[in-house]
């Protein structure tokens, strides 16, 4: 059986832990090498399990509060395309958290507190986006193997998360901002072409009748 890696292709995509190394290296600034180790590792395992909950209880989720995945893949879509517009602007990643997020995250840096959870994992990381594609494509997984594969992804996510991270000053030297927005307007229109397929497949589980 061959193995699907769209789920990884639009995960790496949304998740883009390239773009959060400017914010990485802005916020830990202060930090000790042993500060800074604790914060990669914290928030790799957090972008983790982020995924794996999303695609292990997100579909239980849905159905205690009787929402469709129908209407839930179009909302998805549209969360989608909005980071994938966002992307393709180049807006940095600090766009994705509002302001009060982006105090306390100066705060804590001054003060050498955490920020690995939030707001490096949520929402920088791991916003409502990428919980509402795991969920997406964990109702088109067939059988435990593919969501299992899924959560695989997630350990992918980490790791890649963990390399960007570990080697951002190198990252931000060789590439430079000018690097960093070429790759996040790739991955911006990556993200767009996926977007549309999601909002156009949830439309028409919607209203049959876009099909014909």
């Amino acid at each position: 059986m061959a193995v699907d890696l769209k789920p990884l292709v639009t995960l790496l995509a949304i998740v883009n832990p390239l773009a959060c190394v400017p914010f990485f290296i802005h916020y830990t600034q202060n930090f000790s090498r042993q500060q800074r180790h604790h914060t990669i590792l914290v928030a790799s395992f957090s972008a983790f399990v982020v995924i794996a909950v999303s695609a292990l209880l997100g579909l239980e989720i849905l159905g205690f509060f009787g929402i469709s995945l129908a209407s839930f893949q179009v909302g998805g879509g549209l969360l989608l395309m909005t980071s994938a517009l966002s992307m393709l602007n180049a807006q940095p990643a600090d766009s994705r958290s509002n302001p009060d997020e982006l105090q306390e995250a100066e705060v804590k840096s001054a003060i050498g507190a955490s920020i690995a959870v939030v707001p490096l994992t949520i929402p920088l990381l791991t916003g409502p986006a990428t919980m509402s594609t795991v969920v997406i494509y964990a109702d088109k997984a067939q059988g435990y193997v593919q969501i299992l594969t899924l959560v695989g992804y997630g350990v992918v996510i980490g790791l890649a998360t963990a390399l960007c991270f570990a080697l951002a000053q190198p990252i931000a030297r060789v590439l430079g901002k000018t690097g960093i927005n070429i790759m996040t307007r790739l991955m911006g229109l990556i993200l767009t072409a996926l977007a549309v397929e999601l909002i156009a497949e949830g439309l028409h589980k919607l209203f049959p009748i876009l099909g014909r």
